[in-house]
């Protein structure tokens, strides 16, 4: 067991996508791909939100093109391409931003992480952190 899953606990992650129920698992494939430390993660229930309710309010916004791919973003496709990845015409919305949700476990809001680009996300340090301040109701 890696040192970050020990620090999650028995933290529930659920990860929610704007994809249709049927779109879940190339999303869940495309992101174990994309980012090494999702791997780290304990397990995760996918969701489902078309209609990105979640989104609104978590206030996570969509962003300009110029944002979404800006060098960091452009970096991390060229990585993929060498490791053979063939890249496809996106079918989503590539201009909404995601985030970071941290619940306390009394069920509050505890933290939103909300980059401003699709490679701004927080570290893996920072969501155990985030995770851990909520445990002791620290902001």
């Amino acid at each position: 067991m890696s040192e970050h899953r020990e620090r999650f606990g028995d933290t529930h992650i659920a990860v929610i996508s704007f994809a249709e129920q049927e779109q879940l698992s190339v999303h869940r494939r495309a992101m174990l791909e994309r980012d090494q430390q999702v791997a780290e993660w304990p397990d995760m229930a996918w969701l489902s939100d078309p209609e990105r309710r979640v989104y609104r309010a978590f206030q996570l916004s969509r962003t300009s093109v110029w944002r979404v791919y800006n060098p960091g973003t452009l970096r991390m496709y060229a990585g993929l391409l060498r490791r053979g990845r063939r890249m496809r015409k996106p079918v989503d919305d590539t201009r909404q931003l995601g985030g970071d949700a941290i619940f306390a476990p009394n069920g509050s809001l505890h933290k939103v992480f909300r980059p401003a680009s699709p490679d701004a996300r927080p570290s893996m340090d920072e969501l155990v952190d985030a995770v851990e301040a909520s445990r002791l109701g620290k902001g």
